[in-house]
């Protein structure tokens, strides 16, 4: 039979934390019908070896192996892929968030039909480094002020998702912490929950400044999906006439001078003009082929660009 609950960790460079990691799970989750996929993303320490020992005696602990360090986003995809269970949660391999958590937050959404995700909210973060925490609220305003979808804390991995909630969203990059917005595009309904955190105590953090840039870049990645993907002549197209028009205005200014006799071969307005043409004709162009490849992604398969949801649930009386 399948798991009813898939627990979705990936982990990189964990040794120090593996068993008690194990064991925690073990403990939290007892009388429940659940599986851990516990996603190896190339450690180089052991982790993957004792992993392996680990799952020789424990049926429900399923590790999956890749290649190579992908970054987390990619090792929770293939958990995801991996999953069994009609409700997958994840959480960090590290300790700081609590195993413990997930039966309570298994019954609040059992709870809430309405609900689709739960994220967890660290209100009560145990991170002492300025080097997490300020580059975490930065993050967190800059992702809730441009996706529309309002959270404290998207840095949080412990999170619990009803498997169709994840159906249309794939990870790439840094997007793992993008989930509940991703998701939202697909109708999902979030809420946040806080949860239990822990201060690492083993082994190494893999946070820094550096992960803000990236988020950042992620970020427009984001926002271009959830509001452009069905319509990309409105961004290229948009940005290509703003540029364009001055353009247009700037040359037609030219083509007058020239016209009552001056010479405006060597002034620099006239490289600008043609510059801001041409670039604005590009990016019009690059909207229009968009356009084309949405609509042969769509049309030969007979995809639908749009998706349907089931009935509302009644609340249990």
């Amino acid at each position: 039979m399948n798991a009813s609950v898939s627990i979705v960790i990936p982990i990189y460079n964990e040794i120090e934390n593996i068993d008690e990691l194990v064991a925690r799970l073990e403990q939290s989750l007892a009388g429940l019908n659940f599986e851990a996929l516990l996603v190896d993303d190339g450690s180089k320490d052991g982790t993957g070896v004792r992993l392996a020992e680990l799952a020789a005696t424990r049926p429900w602990l399923k590790p999956v192996y890749l290649a190579r360090n992908y970054g987390q986003s990619t090792a929770m995809q293939a958990g995801f892929d991996a999953a069994q269970g009609e409700v997958i949660v994840t959480l960090d391999g590290d300790l700081q968030n609590d195993p413990a958590d997930i039966p309570r937050l298994l019954k609040m959404l059992d709870e809430e039909p309405e609900v689709d995700i739960l994220s967890g909210w660290r209100k009560e973060r145990q991170d002492a480094q300025l080097s997490r925490k300020l580059p975490s609220r930065i993050a967190n305003g800059l992702i809730s002020k441009v996706t529309g979808v309002h959270l404290h804390d998207y840095g949080c991995s412990l999170k619990v998702y009803r498997r169709a909630a994840l159906a249309n969203v794939r990870l790439y990059g840094e997007l793992h912490r993008f989930v509940p917005a991703l998701a939202a595009q697909f109708g999902a309904r979030v809420k946040e929950v806080v949860v239990s955190h822990h201060p690492r105590t083993r082994g190494s953090s893999k946070y820094g400044i550096d992960r803000t840039l990236r988020v950042i870049l992620d970020l427009l990645l984001v926002q271009f999906m959830s509001r452009y993907l069905q319509r990309p002549i409105q961004f290229f197209g948009g940005i290509g006439m703003a540029l364009a028009l001055p353009g247009g205005a700037i040359l037609a200014y030219l083509a007058a001078l020239k016209f009552m006799g001056e010479s405006i071969g060597g002034r620099p307005l006239l490289l600008l003009g043609i510059l801001l043409m041409l670039m604005g004709v590009q990016l019009i162009g690059m909207g229009l082929l968009g356009e084309i490849m949405v609509r042969i992604y769509h049309e030969p398969a007979g995809r639908a660009h749009y998706l349907l949801r089931e009935a509302p649930r009644p609340a249990a009386k």
